[in-house]
């Protein structure tokens, strides 16, 4: 099972890291940035956690993914007129986030070619997650969605489990919903259906998935890349 998925190679991590303008401590429930904030910073996760998401039009929040230690959150253009975020980063986990100048990455990008190389096949990767995350809420509906998160979540924090694979991270169903871009309610259902068929339980808030098969089978599973099929 994937533990960690690290995008940005040492060399890439490094030149990063010399471009850091200022490091921000942050308490859970703090934004890093919001929705309709200029895009002009990228930013490190120093430590703690941070989740990526967006509010629709109706008000419901979808979540897309959790950054943690590490992790490069770039929710920016480059090589761009400086646009507007469409996405929030809300802090999960209190911690210590570095904030880059998008201006300064791109003059190092531009003397450096072979890592310019490797920030677009990240940024690419990056937009590849998104796409495979849309294309299930849209093409396999209300089941499809919660099935291909909780495939996503098994290769992000799954455990080997002697009753199957733990997602080894404590969710509410609310949580999960947001995950799904779905109601609590819904989320609610789906699970209490599962448990029913014997194909996960519930063991100190944290998730057993007992037929992984199963759900891969039911959404037609393509077998992604780990580096894809996440919640990173």
């Amino acid at each position: 099972m994937l533990n960690s998925v690290q995008l940005c190679s040492p060399s890439l991590m490094s030149m990063l890291e010399s471009i850091v303008q200022h490091e921000k401590a942050m308490g859970k429930g703090e934004y890093v940035f919001q929705e309709g904030d200029r895009a002009d910073f990228l930013f490190i996760v120093r430590s703690g956690k941070v989740q990526i998401g967006k509010v629709t039009s109706e008000g419901r929040e979808i979540t897309f993914r959790i950054c943690k230690p590490g992790d490069f959150i770039c929710e920016v253009s480059l090589f761009d007129e400086p646009s507007s975020f469409t996405v929030y980063a809300k802090v999960l986990e209190a911690g210590v986030f570095c904030i880059i100048p998008k201006k300064a990455l791109e003059e190092k990008l531009v003397l450096q070619p072979d890592l310019s190389i490797e920030m677009i096949k990240m940024m690419n990767i990056q937009h590849q997650q998104s796409q495979s995350k849309f294309r299930d809420l849209v093409l396999h509906g209300k089941k499809g969605a919660l099935y291909s998160t909780l495939i996503r979540l098994t290769n992000s924090y799954g455990v080997e489990h002697e009753d199957g694979v733990l997602i080894n991270l404590p969710l509410t169903n609310q949580e999960l919903a947001n995950f799904c871009g779905m109601t609590r309610e819904v989320v609610n259902r789906l699970l209490r259906e599962l448990k029913k068929e014997g194909k996960l339980t519930m063991i100190n808030g944290r998730i057993v998935i007992h037929d992984l098969a199963y759900l891969k089978r039911e959404i037609h599973c393509e077998n992604c890349p780990i580096e894809i099929c996440n919640i990173y």
